[in-house]
């Protein structure tokens, strides 16, 4: 009985062993992070990402370079372009096979900003390994502004005719022309009048309820709700101002609620 019972007993503890070896294996390879940090607690160093912002008067596309501080804390510098609008901006649609229009608009203003922001996370990593975080995000820097004369094509009669038009920009020789609205053919288009830009300086702040899926994986899917400011050093014209359109006033201060998406990468 005792020859017998050794192998069995052999046999046994290899299975036992086996057993344990597998389970440490399974245990290494489920919990593992990717990528062992040089910094301690966390998996991922870098984040590059992509905005797409949706303002109640106007819109901007913009990349941000981060560095994850901690868990909770993704410091990162940005930068990005895009438009601002007058509240009073009010387009008009001439007819069919003509562009729209925005009367008694004299400039664009596009706006070039750069700077630092930072979000903060208010849950657990654990909590939120496959599901979303929540917190808000900030950022702070200074602005260029860009005052794109907004051109018309006009009709020399208030009954144009074809090859009977030309493109003007707002002055106080063509003001009469520039608000006809029966001369008005349509906007001369976007890429004209980018040779007569004329700067702005400024800053602006933001700040924001930030929403993120599976934020301590290696892709970024974010949302953020929030409020922008953009001020500039002397008003701002973008509307004409004339005694008819009280409303017109420019202003060197520019406040929007805005809802940002965003998508990147960690590494």
């Amino acid at each position: 009985m005792g020859d017998n019972s050794s192998p069995m007993k052999t046999i046994l503890t290899l299975l036992v062993c086996f057993s344990i070896g597998c389970y440490q294996l399974q245990a290494q390879t489920t919990f593992q992070p990717r990528k062992q940090s040089t910094k301690k607690g966390f998996v991922y160093d870098k984040e590059v990402s992509s905005d797409f912002r949706l303002q109640t008067n106007g819109w901007s596309v913009g990349m941000n370079w981060g560095n994850l501080v901690n868990y909770y804390t993704t410091r990162y510098y940005y930068v990005d372009f895009g438009e601002r609008k007058h509240l009073r901006e009010l387009m008009i649609n001439p007819g069919i096979g003509q562009n729209s229009y925005t009367y008694g608009k004299q400039n664009n203003l596009f706006a070039v900003r750069g700077g630092i922001g930072e979000k903060r996370y208010f849950t657990e990593k654990a909590a939120t390994k496959k599901g979303v975080a929540i917190g808000v995000s900030y950022r702070l820097g200074p602005t260029l502004g860009l005052l794109k004369p907004y051109q018309l094509e006009i009709g020399i009669s208030e009954s144009p005719v074809n090859n009977n038009v030309r493109t003007i920009t707002y002055s106080e020789e063509t003001a009469r022309e520039f608000l006809n609205e029966n001369q008005i053919i349509d906007n001369a288009g976007f890429f004209r009048g980018w040779n007569q830009v004329r700067p702005r300086i400024g800053g602006h702040a933001m700040g924001a309820m930030h929403i993120s899926w599976g934020a301590f994986e290696d892709h970024v899917r974010a949302v953020d709700a929030g409020v922008m400011i953009d001020f500039f050093v002397g008003s701002v014209p973008i509307l004409v101002e004339t005694a008819d359109t009280p409303a017109n006033q420019n202003t060197p201060l520019f406040v929007n609620l805005f809802l940002n998406f965003q998508l990147g990468k960690r590494k």
